[in-house]
């Protein structure tokens, strides 16, 4: 008699099954093996090969950084003799971390969101969050003080927070040598995005689309876009260096994402001198500050943009962006690593 074959979702679950028991064995080998090692910071987070989006580049920064200063920094385990350990968001396995967690070592949070908000539907992940907090963390870091205050909002509190931005590589973004004068060329304008999800601002650069004034305007869009364009040149997913030699030729980035805690588009751009015409919305009044102007709705933009053009030397003087060694130190301070060799 033939064997009957497993229905698909009882493969499927099967599968699954021996997959998760693999992890588990392939994680209990890593964690005995370790014991006796040490690293001065453990990390948790799921890198994925560039281009990436924010997340993952803001930690390759920071965990370059830290290098530079010789620390050692280990993925995804947490030695015996290890005193500090970043996890980032939900972007790793939850289980790993769980079963490498110890007494001993410090355990940081870094948070982002609130996703519900951010994505514009809540599929449980902030919940996920919150939950591994309150089971590991000693201290959470949020990217905003917008993102810190809309957690308390939706009433998730989590363990002792601090406030840290993002911040970029200097050795990638960086201003012009010289900066181009507007002269009788049309005004550059420049806006990225690794995430085709809409809240990037698809509405805003569909208005811009049809409605910009092309003979004094030029509009560079690099990524991708869930909606398809005109008149706006599309450059797809790029490297570091090339959204980084887009940005230092424009003149204005557009930032018009919603509810972003910290966008780390927005602060490549002002770190390679664009001013910004910013959706008021998330965390973008926190980094533009006198960098650029606000706007709420696309059909305020026009107006926007002529305003920024005309004060375009006195809006990029203005640019400050959080260094990156700033922004390590603080994450030192966090971590209790301060003085670290």
């Amino acid at each position: 008699m033939r064997a009957r074959a497993l229905p698909s979702t009882a493969l499927t679950k099967a599968r699954s099954a021996r997959r998760e028991l693999s992890q588990r064995a392939w994680a209990e080998a890593d964690r005995l093996a370790s014991r006796h090692d040490r690293a001065d910071l453990a990390l948790f987070h799921e890198f994925l090969p560039a281009p990436t989006g924010g997340g993952s580049q803001f930690l390759r920064a920071l965990t370059g950084e830290l290098e530079r200063r010789d620390l050692t920094v280990e993925l995804n385990r947490i030695s015996g003799k290890t005193p500090a350990c970043l996890y980032n968001s939900f972007n790793f396995d939850f289980r790993r971390l769980r079963r490498f967690a110890r007494a001993g070592c410090r355990m940081v949070h870094r948070v982002d969101g609130p996703i519900g908000v951010y994505r514009g539907f809540d599929d449980g992940t902030d919940r996920r969050i919150l939950e591994i907090n309150r089971d590991l963390a000693e201290v959470t870091v949020f990217q905003s003080q917008f993102s810190l205050e809309k957690h308390l909002e939706l009433g998730l509190e989590l363990r002792e927070p601090v406030v840290i931005p993002n911040a970029v590589d200097p050795a990638i973004f960086h201003r012009p040598e010289r900066l181009d004068p507007l002269d009788d060329r049309r005004v550059r304008l420049v806006a990225t995005s690794w995430s085709d999800n809409p809240n990037k601002g698809a509405n805003v650069f569909s208005w811009l689309d049809r409605n910009l004034d092309w003979g004094r305007y030029e509009l560079t869009f690099v990524g991708r876009s869930p909606v398809a364009f005109e008149h706006i040149r599309v450059v797809g997913p790029a490297s570091s260096d090339r959204v980084a030699a887009c940005l230092r030729e424009a003149d204005v980035y557009v930032a018009a994402s919603r509810n972003d805690p910290c966008s780390n588009a927005l602060l490549e751009a002002l770190a390679c001198g664009c001013a910004a015409a910013y959706l008021e919305s998330g965390g973008h009044p926190e980094l533009v500050a006198r960098g650029g102007l606000p706007f709420s709705e696309p059909e305020e933009l026009p107006g926007v943009l002529d305003r920024l053009v005309s004060e375009l030397d006195e809006r990029r003087a203005a640019i400050a962006v959080p260094t990156l060694a700033d922004v390590a130190d603080r994450y030192l301070e966090a971590l209790g690593l301060t003085g670290t060799r």
